[in-house]
């Protein structure tokens, strides 16, 4: 069974495609009003977000198969 994995905000095409080549079902929803976000987390495996969803205790509370929260970073050598 794969693993559900939920993007909440904005992330690159290549960030999707690496979770989808690595054997995730990948979920896109961003700008997601609180009621559908809530519905959407209860059977995802992970969750990944940027600046703008906020992981709450109300979020967790129902995130009944969250394992993992992650934040991709942008990070550049100058």
């Amino acid at each position: 069974m794969s693993m559900k994995i939920l993007i909440s905000d904005s992330l690159s095409k290549q960030g999707v495609e690496l979770l989808e080549k690595a054997g995730f079902t990948v979920v896109v929803k961003s700008k997601m009003p609180k009621d559908e976000l809530f519905k959407e987390i209860k059977d995802a495996d992970g969750l990944i977000v940027r600046s703008g969803t906020k992981v709450t205790e109300e979020l967790i509370a129902v995130a009944e198969k969250l394992k993992v929260v992650g934040r991709p970073l942008n990070t550049r050598c100058r």
